[in-house]
């Protein structure tokens, strides 16, 4: 029989969490034939180990360098053979029934290109991943803080759509790429990721290369997943470095939608945003509130995201390869 889903999964140094991720894959499987690929991008923690003794079904492939989150994908999505590839984060636990519903969704709507399922944070609250264009306004609203004051206003908050309930089926610019389902394109292959992005704004930027082409992308509640949310992306030795690296990769996604004129813009909020955070944690620093030692730490990493903003830092590239 022929494979309908390819579950494809990036890890790097996430070992307890992709172990959770496979079984809640097994444990949950979807009705018809699938495959699940594991893609190592040089893991010290025995990632690699565990796969091999544990989830021997597993296609596994172990880099020997970290590749970044793209290209790691794309290595799998070349040799995929199922009907769909899915994309998921190593930190994420699949719920009964949720691989068939997005495997459904696709075959029932033959003009969706890409889609999402609900993602469920470990409070039990819904993770707002899907969001409308990603415009200077966006970032603007996110670094004034304006859209965390005012989630609820489609005005401020419009970006990651956290006015809306996320209960219904809804056709979205773009879903965050820790669970995005792919279909492949009339040429037989699947899109790939541009591979000048290390870590973070490749999914944007490939729902939007999806959207150009005339794809639509979905957002699939009836497809539940937990999400543990950025288990590389909490070590505290790159969380500064991925700060930047996240801005990096926003710069470059700018400067080929909008133009060059749009990445000064972009820079300057940036660094309006992290002089806004680091007055806060400055505050918060001598009020004593959460703790001195918790506020300077982020007063250093604000100043570290400032003098990047500003060009000021060259910084290196962060060894992680998860995202949230």
């Amino acid at each position: 029989m022929s494979i309908a889903l390819s579950i494809i999964i990036v890890n790097w140094n996430t070992r307890e969490h992709l172990r959770a991720c496979l079984r809640s894959i097994f444990a949950y499987p979807p009705r018809e034939p699938f495959e699940v690929w594991v893609v190592d991008n040089a893991s010290s923690d025995g990632s690699v180990q565990m796969v091999h003794e544990q989830f021997p079904q597993v296609r596994l492939i172990a880099n020997e360098q970290n590749l970044g989150y793209g290209k790691a994908n794309n290595q799998a999505l070349r040799q995929a053979q199922g009907e769909f590839a899915l994309i998921l984060n190593s930190d994420i636990e699949v719920m009964p029934d949720a691989l068939q519903a997005l495997i459904d969704f696709m075959r029932q709507h033959p003009e969706a290109h890409a889609a999402g399922g609900q993602l469920i944070l470990p409070d039990g609250s819904i993770q707002t991943s899907c969001s409308e264009r990603l415009t200077l306004w966006a970032v603007f609203c996110e670094q004034s803080l304006l859209a965390k004051a005012f989630p609820r206003t489609r005005l401020f908050g419009g970006y990651t759509l956290s006015w809306w309930s996320y209960d219904s089926v809804r056709e979205v610019e773009q879903v965050v790429g820790a669970c995005l389902m792919l279909r492949r394109q009339a040429d037989g292959r699947f899109p790939l990721f541009d591979e000048r992005y290390f870590m973070y704004a490749e999914d944007t930027e490939l729902c939007h290369r999806i959207r150009r082409a005339g794809g639509r992308i979905y957002y699939v509640p009836h497809a539940k997943f937990k999400h543990h949310l950025g288990a590389s992306s909490e070590q505290e030795s790159v969380r500064t470095e991925m700060v930047k690296a996240y801005n990096r990769s926003r710069i470059l996604f700018f400067r080929e939608v909008y133009g060059a004129w749009s990445v000064p813009v972009y820079r300057l909020l940036i660094a309006m945003g992290a002089l806004l955070r680091m007055v806060l944690w400055m505050w918060a620093w001598l009020v004593g509130k959460p703790n001195r030692h918790h506020a300077a730490r982020h007063v250093a990493m604000f100043r570290e995201v400032l003098q990047d903003a500003l060009g000021l830092s060259r910084g290196k590239v962060p060894e992680v390869a998860n995202r949230t």
